[in-house]
């Protein structure tokens, strides 16, 4: 049986440690400003994406990666005879999935397993980590699939946005909507739900009362967490992550409670100060490790 080796995009903002650790790949999305395209995380932080907005008033765009990049970095693997699962950002919200079925299918046929997550930022980075446990413990390309396609409903994502303003100016929101939620301070608190991003609820208010909100909706469902991981990551959040992780770690039954840092692609679309809490539900026989 061939050995697996996991891949995943840059949208899934998996710990630099993780990713050295368990030798996961990971494809770059691309940040665009005008005329100069970045790799995200290689060539541009979210620190210099908010520099740069600063500077310029405007957002940059997010484009995926091209079928190339793909077959670029699975190409060596396949000739070392390993077998590759890729864990994409969800279809609905980037043509990146699409891109690597174009990829595959031009490497050896069977090869290369592409699963679309359904999820982005850290709920990608709970499915990559079931994957790696799942290599580790020898189980077959079309196994660990399997085990994807039944984990990735049960993934629970959800997010406080500081500020309106890269919603309104990447298009997500009126300009009348952005000046009335900034007079009345309110705060978006959003979900992934079946790959796509919708508005949960809203909080007037002072942020940390929709942070509060947000912890308690999770806390509320302890009992029915998968108790291997926790996932709170953060853009220029850390104080908070840390405190948000601290009190799950004490509170809920789930073995590691990890915080991430968002790379450029969420940065660009949800601003500075963005929280979030994503864990799974239980659901699936399979753990871990």
């Amino acid at each position: 049986m061939a050995q697996v080796k996991i891949f995943a995009d840059s949208t899934s903002d998996l710990p630099a440690s993780w990713i050295d650790e368990y030798g996961i790949g990971i494809i770059p999305l691309y940040v665009v400003f005008n005329d100069k395209t970045y790799r995200d995380g290689i060539d541009i932080t979210p620190v210099g994406i908010y520099e740069r907005v600063a500077a310029a008033g405007n957002l940059p765009k997010t484009t995926a990666p091209s079928p190339k990049d793909f077959m670029d970095a699975f190409a060596p693997y396949v000739e070392q005879g390993q077998d590759i699962v890729y864990i994409s950002i969800s279809s609905s919200l980037s043509s990146t999935y699409q891109n690597a079925l174009i990829a595959a299918g031009e490497l050896p046929e069977g090869r290369i397993h592409v699963v679309d997550s359904l999820n982005l930022c850290s709920g990608i980075g709970l499915l990559v980590m079931k994957a790696v446990r799942a290599a580790q413990q020898g189980q077959s390309g079309p196994e660990i699939v399997a085990l994807l396609e039944r984990s990735r409903t049960l993934v629970n994502t959800e997010f406080v946005i500081d500020t309106l303003e890269y919603l309104y100016k990447g298009g997500r929101c009126s300009g009348m909507q952005n000046f009335i939620g900034s007079l009345l301070q309110i705060r978006p608190v959003l979900r992934v739900v079946d790959g796509s991003i919708i508005p949960a609820y809203k909080v007037r208010g002072r942020k940390e009362k929709a942070v509060q909100q947000m912890l308690d909706n999770a806390l509320a469902k302890k009992e029915q967490m998968d108790d291997d991981l926790i996932i709170v990551a953060h853009t220029l959040a850390e104080e908070e992550a840390r405190r948000l992780a601290a009190i799950l770690r004490e509170q809920t039954p789930v073995r590691e409670v990890a915080i991430a840092e968002a790379g450029c692609v969420i940065s660009s679309h949800c601003g500075p100060h963005t929280v979030a809490i994503m864990y799974m539900h239980k659901g699936s026989e399979d753990r871990i490790g």
